[in-house]
């Protein structure tokens, strides 16, 4: 097929699912740490579909945590980490002062600018489980 597409054939993310050792912790991370809502649950799949009203996460529990392997960003193919919008700067502080201290959260490095002279500013932690977050302002 070499027809050239005048416009993309998607229209952004639908949802974004992630597996994870405890569905517990990583529900009540989006929950109490973010504030997103809780707007499905499959008990029997095990999962939990969380949303911040403009995306929405599918947590799947893993079928053996005691076994999983931990991703390695370096050696894996896969979702090397999550980005989620913040409004601005304050927004953003707020984000990592909230995180810092939450059980779980693993602080790769504080708030800075995404490259020099960028006025994008970002951090990027570990949440409960082990999956690599990066919150960044638009």
């Amino acid at each position: 097929m070499n027809e050239s597409l005048t416009a993309p054939l998607t229209s952004g993310v639908h949802h974004v699912g992630l597996a994870v050792p405890d569905l517990d912790a990583a529900e009540q991370f989006f929950v109490s740490a973010l504030g997103w809502k809780v707007v499905n649950r499959r008990p029997d799949y095990p999962a939990v579909f969380v949303s911040d009203g403009a995306i929405t996460l599918t947590l799947w529990r893993l079928a053996d945590p005691e076994h999983a392997v931990a991703f390695d960003r370096r050696a894996n193919v896969g979702l090397h980490h999550l980005a989620l919008a913040v409004a601005d700067e304050a927004a953003l502080a707020l984000v990592y002062t909230r995180l810092l201290d939450y059980p779980g959260v693993v602080m790769e490095f504080a708030p800075e600018p995404n490259r020099p002279g960028s006025t994008t500013r970002h951090f990027i932690c570990a949440i409960p489980g082990g999956i690599r977050v990066e919150f960044a302002t638009r």
